[in-house]
């Protein structure tokens, strides 16, 4: 299957992912489909994108004729067969959890046609850890968008040994089609490039916080007024969801089994009790509403 061939899509999973990706299908003109097993997460999904693309007609990106036809390309469900029975590329951004998303691509394997690529957005497990449950891992691959995806531009494209040429020129295809840069990792290694760069920093952070050599507000500022990032670490975990990378921590644990793999403290704490940044209004800093990058 080439790029040509491509003309339905669809995206598992509406939460802050899940639906920019499934909006980024759609303004690229592909007929997408978002399925979520929860009608409340979608009609949230959908609240929000209005929201979204209002705000970029008001700024010019956008025309209200162009909003309309990307809106009557999306569809929303929450019949898994119903989303994927004639895909040619289905994009799984549900929890970053093994376990799901072995369980998903599992039905996947049963209800998308033969010919689909089947794709995860798991921001660290390599696919090759979710492809055995399929009868096509030739056709499995990630494709990591990063958040927002909305705005951010860069995709990492991941292969397996057993993930094809064919799949992975078809995934690099796709990100271009949908104006976004795919970059192709030809290996798998846990957490891809732009996490495992992350980690190092993160975990520097996180040491230097805990162990009371500054306060990570001050880490924060920092990073930002010293290395020019436009975020520091405890700011850029609030962005992305601490739960994200608590989860992605968990994950790298059950595979070394080394104790500095484990979650930090004060990340466990934080999931413990809801505050997950600006997606829940209060994680390390508190927000007086969700914030919408725009």
């Amino acid at each position: 299957m080439n790029i040509d061939q491509v003309k339905n899509v669809a995206v598992l999973g509406a939460g802050s992912m899940g639906h920019q990706i499934a909006m980024l299908c759609a303004l690229g003109g592909y007929d997408t489909y978002l399925q979520d097993i929860n009608n409340n997460a979608l009609n949230e999904a959908k609240s929000t994108l209005e929201k979204r693309m209002n705000d970029w007609i008001k700024k010019n990106k956008l025309t209200e004729n162009e909003k309309k036809t990307a809106f009557s390309k999306l569809h929303l469900t929450t019949e898994l067969e119903t989303a994927v029975a004639e895909a040619d590329i289905v994009i799984e951004a549900v929890v970053e959890k093994l376990d799901v998303k072995r369980e998903v691509f599992s039905k996947l394997d049963k209800l998308a046609p033969r010919h689909a690529v089947l794709a995860t957005n798991s921001s660290t497990i390599v696919n090759s850890k979710i492809a055995d449950v399929t009868s096509r891992p030739d056709k499995v691959i990630n494709m990591h968008f990063f958040f927002p995806p909305l705005v951010m531009d860069c995709v990492e494209v991941v292969k397996s040994d057993q993930s094809s040429n064919e799949t992975a020129q078809l995934a690099m295809d796709f990100c271009e089609s949908i104006g976004r840069t795919g970059v192709l990792l030809e290996k798998e290694i846990y957490g891809f490039i732009a996490n495992r760069l992350l980690f190092a920093l993160s975990n520097e952070a996180m040491y230097l916080y805990e162990n009371g050599y500054a306060d990570f507000e001050d880490i924060d500022l920092i990073a930002k007024k010293a290395l020019s990032h436009p975020l520091g670490p405890f700011e850029l975990a609030d962005l992305s969801g601490i739960d994200v990378g608590y989860y992605a921590n968990l994950q790298l644990y059950e595979e070394t089994g080394d104790p500095k793999d484990k979650p930090a403290k004060s990340i466990e704490e934080k999931v413990k009790q809801g505050h997950l940044g600006r997606k829940t209004g209060k994680g390390w800093y508190e927000y007086s509403e969700r914030a919408v990058v725009k």
